[in-house]
């Protein structure tokens, strides 16, 4: 499993992680549109942000998944080569 193809492995490992912190900060984003949902009078208004909020927590949850899983992956590879020198 060789995800670095022809990139710097120091320019792939920060594209994961910058990657991983955006996913974060639309995680934060989400909830606090999830926090504003709840003090909204009108339900129509509270039942659309209510699920748009769910929606971005879902997409940033599973991306971060996704970004953290590749990193860890990677990591062990480069230790499995490292170990057998």
């Amino acid at each position: 499993m060789n995800n670095i193809k022809e990139i710097s492995p120091y320019l792939w490992w920060a594209k994961q992680i910058l990657l991983t912190v955006s996913g974060l900060v639309f995680m934060l984003f989400g909830i606090q549109i999830l926090i504003a949902a709840y003090k909204l009078n009108d339900p129509f208004s509270f039942i659309m942000t209510f699920f748009a909020s769910n929606l971005i927590i879902l997409i940033s949850a599973a991306l971060m998944a996704g970004f953290v899983y590749k990193m860890v992956a990677q990591y062990k590879n480069i230790n499995k080569k490292f170990l057998h020198k």
